[in-house]
Order: C-alpha cells, then sequence, then structure tokens
C-alpha cells in the first residue's frame, strides 16, 4: 500500500513536471515571465496541498474561499495543457507539427491559452445552470397517492458552495412542493468550517419537506464525528445502516464504502415490509445487482459526478456498471446522480449539475 501510494506521488510529479516544462519552453516571454508564470502555477498546486492539510481552516473565510477556488481550478487547467502538449508531442512524432509551434511561440501559447479560458468560462456558466431531470416510476405496490420526491447528492457545500448558493439551491427545491427530500450523501466537501461559520444548518432546517440522507465518503475526509454533529443541527434524518418507515415507503439508507464493516443491503432489508415501496440511499454504486437481489424498488446513488469534466468522464463511465442517469435491472429502478454541487473547480464540461424530481405513482 506504502509503496504503491510512493509510485503515485512519483507518476504525480513527473506529469506535473512534463506540463510545466512545455509551459516553460512555449512562452515567449523573457526567461524571468516564464519562471514566474511556472512559479505561479506550482503555487498553486503547493496550496491545494497545503488545503488538504487544513491550512485552509486557518486562513479568513473569504481569503480561504479564494484559495480553494484557485488551487483547485488548477487541476482543470492542468489537465487540459496535458492534453494540448501531448498532442503537439504526437504531432511533432508524426511530422505533423513543426518544431517552432512549441518553442517560444506566441500563436500556440495564445491558441492554447484562450482555448482553455473558453472551456472554463462555459464549464462555470453551465455548472451554475442546474438541470431539473423529471422522473416518474410506476409500481404495482399500493400507494395511497402519487408522492414527489426532490432527489439529489453531492452537494459539496464548503469553500466554495458557501451559503448563499446553498440559499438558491433550498429555494429551487422548496418551489417543487416536494413530500419528501432524499440525499444520497456528501452534503459536506470536507471541510465543515465554512458550514459552521455561516450557519448552513439553519438553511436545511428552512426546507419544507422531510430530509432523508446516507453519508457519503466526505463525510468521513471530514471526520465523521463533526459530520454527525452538523446532521443533527441540520434536522437530517441520517441513516447509517438503518431503516425509516415513512407512509407507504420504506427508506434504507446504507453506511458509506468507507465504513467497511457496513451491513449489507439484504441484511438492511431483512423483515422490511415487502409491500411498501422500498427506496436504498447508497451513495457509491457499486455492486447494483445487490439492490436486485435484495428486492429494492429503488435505488438512489450519486459519487460519480460523472467524471466532472471530458475526458475524465470517459474513464468514469468505465469504471462502474451506470456511472450516471437512470437505469433498470430486473424490477429493481436506479438513479444515478452527477450531483448538485461539485468538488473542486466549479466547472461541468460534458457533464451537468442536476436536481431529480420523481413522482412515484
Amino acid at each position: 500500500m506504502k509503496m504503491g501510494f510512493i509510485i503515485i506521488i512519483l507518476l504525480a510529479l513527473l506529469v506535473h513536471g512534463y506540463v510545466l516544462w512545455h509551459v516553460y519552453q512555449v512562452l515567449p516571454f523573457p526567461v524571468w515571465a516564464k519562471w514566474t508564470v511556472v512559479g505561479l502555477m506550482i503555487a498553486s498546486l503547493a496550496m491545494m496541498l497545503a488545503g488538504f492539510m487544513g491550512v485552509f481552516d486557518r486562513m479568513p473565510l473569504g481569503l480561504a474561499s479564494a484559495a480553494y477556488d484557485v488551487s483547485t481550478s488548477w487541476l482543470i487547467v492542468f489537465l487540459y495543457l496535458l492534453i494540448a502538449f501531448v498532442l503537439l508531442d504526437v504531432g511533432r512524432l508524426c511530422h505533423l507539427v513543426p518544431k517552432e509551434w512549441v518553442y517560444n511561440s506566441t500563436w500556440t501559447a495564445g491558441a492554447i491559452t484562450v482555448l482553455i479560458a473558453g472551456l472554463l468560462v462555459y464549464g462555470n456558466i453551465h455548472y451554475n445552470n442546474k438541470v431539473r431531470e423529471p422522473l416518474t416510476l410506476n409500481t404495482d405496490k399500493q400507494l395511497s397517492k402519487p408522492v414527489k420526491v426532490v432527489m439529489v447528492s453531492d452537494l459539496h457545500l464548503g469553500y466554495h458552495n458557501r451559503k448563499a448558493e446553498w440559499q438558491r439551491w433550498v429555494k429551487m427545491i422548496n418551489d417543487e412542493n416536494p413530500d419528501l427530500i432524499l440525499i444520497a450523501g456528501d452534503i459536506i466537501d470536507g471541510y465543515v468550517r465554512p458550514l459552521n461559520d455561516e450557519d448552513m444548518a439553519a438553511d436545511f432546517r428552512r426546507l419544507t419537506a422531510p430530509v432523508v440522507a446516507c453519508l457519503g465518503n466526505h463525510e468521513y475526509i471530514t471526520g465523521i464525528d463533526k459530520a454527525l454533529d452538523f446532521y443533527e443541527r441540520a434536522g437530517i434524518t441520517l441513516l447509517r445502516d438503518s431503516v425509516v418507515t415513512m407512509g407507504d415507503l420504506v427508506i434504507v439508507g446504507r453506511d458509506d464504502r468507507s465504513n467497511r464493516h457496513r451491513k449489507s443491503a439484504a441484511q438492511l432489508l431483512a423483515g422490511v415490509d415487502r409491500n411498501k415501496y422500498i427506496i436504498l440511499l447508497d451513495h457509491q454504486p457499486y455492486n447494483l445487482e445487490e439492490s436486485e437481489q435484495a428486492g429494492v424498488d429503488l435505488q438512489f446513488s450519486g459519487h460519480t459526478h460523472e467524471g466532472q469534466v471530458w475526458p475524465i468522464s470517459l474513464v468514469v463511465d468505465g469504471m462502474y456498471e451506470k456511472a450516471w442517469g437512470a437505469y433498470r435491472r430486473g424490477n429493481t429502478h436506479y438513479y444515478i446522480s452527477s450531483g448538485l454541487g461539485i468538488w473542486g473547480g466549479k466547472y461541468r464540461i460534458g457533464t451537468r449539475s442536476e436536481y431529480i424530481v420523481a413522482t412515484l405513482r
């Protein structure tokens, strides 16, 4: 495990070195200006790593938010710089790209800058335009009336998705007049301090329908005790390997896979009234066959973000049986959400931020 971690770090440093060397080579600037740009890129990476070690929590809230946004946005810039330089190098090897395109080139540097800047502007606008996904689910089980459920996942509230943003989402959810709100984990991004400083728990209590949630892996990253304290103050019904009956519905919440001792879907459904409509909340959409075999009617998951940006979305699609959207196995329906919020830089490129408005009939 330790050796694997060391290898990953070395590969990451090698790839970063590759990108930074190409940035230095392509910029048509004096040497001092080249080093300034490279230095700022290194500083962005260092700032993000420092944030993981708790530095943001010791900074003023506004400054910490800016540092978070800048440092995590670097990852998106880095991704597209890597793609651009790999394409240029392959082009050179195939004798399609002349050498002068990659050395002190105003045109190449300008084109890459404009392209990436355009992608970031588009990605941020697209992220902020939340998609309402309607979903109608018919069942043979007896419901006294149709049930309207708003389902969201991966809010990632924290230094980037702050109080004003969360209040906008609260209004958006309340405007649906749901009977029930389900959250499939990762309410907290990883830092509970901004949620406490801005009293976001009070905004959860403004939601006009009961809120039921399961934990995500980011609650474990945050620190499970801190996360549980916030959930309690927010008035959320948290299901950790537990079950609650609400009218004609049975809602089952699995603990996140971060808990290696969590119960299986079959164990959780033992003794459950099978005449009621059974909804399973499970943050990470692995082993979907377990819900089918256990007799779940609907599983709602998140976690994948659908990769957040292209082409990471292609990688994520290959990692899961279903990485995003509606799905069905036998009599079990699934919806794997790409998330309402996001981790890191607020960009959606080739993916979307969404909330699901499900009607059970």
